[in-house]
């Protein structure tokens, strides 16, 4: 955690200097593809923060998980004289658009959390492929061996398919050798706890409540989860991420086994960084800290930067409190008598 705090210091010193004292005529627009989810708030906030401090203005959208609205609000970003763009895509795909008009009007990109498999767009997101082998391996050690359920985000998110790709690496073998059965496996539109709710239900009628465990891509998702499992009187290990705060509290109450916590402040603030800097002048390949990666589905060699994630489980609930994340109080109501953070 002090190695991931340090190196996240580093990369804004170095950031800021890029971004030069004169940010204050620079605007950056920032596209949400779906604002409603807890955790683009907090990143948000971060954005503006940083923003503010180089002088620089904030505008943004919400495309209310519309990919079509998303190219809509692009447009009007491009209209209202951003310099720079923010995206957190909807879609991998029916986000071109807005790249062709970005670059033809010579603004800069930020793929932000989400993959725009795009060489005009500096990704910059956490590792999401390590978060899908944080949640398996977590879940895996509590709950050994059987049947386990995995709900996935949208179909149409690159990070949907890293996190699978995580947690069978993690699993692959056991699945494989017939130790872990995959029970049931579904996307879910949106990334929606309702949707969620909606095939964890499915999956426990279909196999008689027989489910072990679940590894769920997101703490949004996981309340959905959490909530069909208790409509049956089930408590399993669920895996979810985000450090959504009633996530943190369900990990002390010890209805979800782990969050994987992303602190969107660093991601945020090193996004509003990064645009800057390009609105400025600075190319792709000269952000600091940024390597050429092409882990994506097409293969495009691209500039990235990967921020570590780390677990939170009732073992290391105290790290989020620590950080100022969330509360102890809200951390800890109603907490098993095992979480050390909240004695």
């Amino acid at each position: 955690m002090r190695l991931t705090l340090m190196a996240a210091a580093a990369l804004s010193t170095s950031l800021t200097s890029m971004a030069f004292a004169d940010a204050h005529s620079m605007t950056v627009g920032v596209s949400w593809s779906n604002f409603q989810e807890e955790r683009w708030k907090t990143d948000e906030a971060a954005i503006k923060a940083k923003l503010e401090e180089l002088g620089a203005t904030y505008i943004s959208s919400d495309a209310q998980a519309s990919a079509a609205k998303q190219l809509t609000d692009v447009e009007a970003l491009i209209a209202q004289g951003a310099d720079a763009l923010i995206i957190l895509a909807m879609d991998k795909d029916a986000i071109g658009p807005a790249l062709d008009q970005a670059a033809a009007e010579e603004i800069p990109v930020v793929g932000y959390d989400r993959l725009i498999e795009d060489p005009r767009a500096f990704y910059l997101t956490f590792d999401n492929k390590g978060v899908g082998s944080i949640i398996a391996e977590t879940v895996q050690g509590v709950a050994g061996d059987g049947n386990y359920a995995i709900i996935k985000g949208d179909p149409g998110d690159p990070n949907a398919q890293f996190l699978l790709d995580g947690m069978m690496e993690v699993i692959g073998g056991a699945v494989d050798g017939g130790s872990i059965k995959i029970v049931g496996e579904a996307f879910s539109d949106g990334w929606k706890p309702e949707n969620a709710q909606k095939n964890m239900e499915q999956i426990l009628t279909a196999n008689n409540n027989d489910v072990d465990a679940v590894l769920v891509e997101n703490d949004g998702m996981a309340g959905g989860v959490i909530a069909a499992l208790a409509a049956q009187g089930l408590t399993i290990p669920v895996g979810g991420q985000d450090g959504d705060l009633a996530a943190l509290n369900r990990v002390a109450r010890g209805t979800q086994t782990v969050s994987v916590w992303k602190n969107s402040r660093d991601l945020g603030g090193a996004a509003a960084e990064i645009a800057v800097a390009m609105a400025k002048g600075a190319a792709l390949g000269d952000i600091e800290g940024a390597e050429k990666w092409s882990g994506g589905e097409k293969g495009v060699e691209m500039n990235a930067i990967f921020l570590k994630p780390t677990p939170i489980t009732k073992e290391t609930l105290n790290l989020v409190i620590d950080a100022g994340h969330i509360s102890k109080e809200q951390a800890c109501e109603g907490a098993a008598d095992d979480v050390a953070a909240c004695k």
